[in-house]
């Protein structure tokens, strides 16, 4: 009996050292991560450049997820609204992904096409990228991380799911896809 109460002791005790240790590797990399901003992204936008969210400091910045064969698709409309009406204080940046429902199945060249032909879309748009699973673009997995953005976990459920980031380059919040990009849960903050 001797034996297997010091073995159990033996047990707890490599188990508490290697939650200990997991939690101060989990420690390190949210202080590591915690000075992260959006400024320290580049992606490839649709037609090849690129988007270096650095050039977009002092304004907010709405990232959605997005697909041409989707039923929020419409959205494309109320985003390009939305950036008219509040371009000099917020940006919108597009990110095309076939995650859901094979429903972005376009190359760049014609996402850009349908874009532009269908709803005159003339706010940034990135290269087709993964929002979910093992090939998660970086910006998503900062976006989607409260270890990374420091501000809460988001699991992108559908296409149009939208990221609101302050000026400073910081997550304000997340916003499901059917709140709409003209709803006052997302333009009060361009007001």
């Amino acid at each position: 009996m001797k034996r297997v109460f010091i073995f159990l002791l033996s047990a707890v005790a490599f188990l508490q050292s290697c939650m200990n240790q997991k939690t101060e590797v989990s420690q390190q990399k949210t202080a590591e991560n915690m000075g992260k901003t959006i400024y320290d992204y580049k992606v490839e936008s649709l037609d090849g450049g690129e988007i270096n969210f650095a050039d977009y400091k002092g304004k907010k910045i709405l990232i959605v997820n997005t697909a041409s064969e989707c039923g929020f698709t419409p959205q494309y409309a109320d985003l390009e609204k939305v950036y008219q009406q509040y371009k000099d204080k917020v940006v919108i940046i597009g990110f095309p992904a076939n995650n859901f429902g094979g429903q972005e199945p376009g190359t760049n060249a014609e996402i850009g096409a349908f874009c532009q032909k269908n709803y005159g879309v003339t706010f940034p748009m990135a290269a087709k990228v993964s929002v979910k699973g093992d090939d998660t673009a970086p910006i998503f997995k900062y976006l989607t991380e409260k270890e990374l953005n420091g501000v809460k976990n988001t699991a992108i459920l559908w296409n149009f799911t939208k990221f609101l980031i302050d000026e400073n380059g910081k997550l304000i919040d997340t916003f499901i896809s059917t709140t709409k990009p003209t709803d006052d849960a997302i333009v009060k903050y361009f007001k």
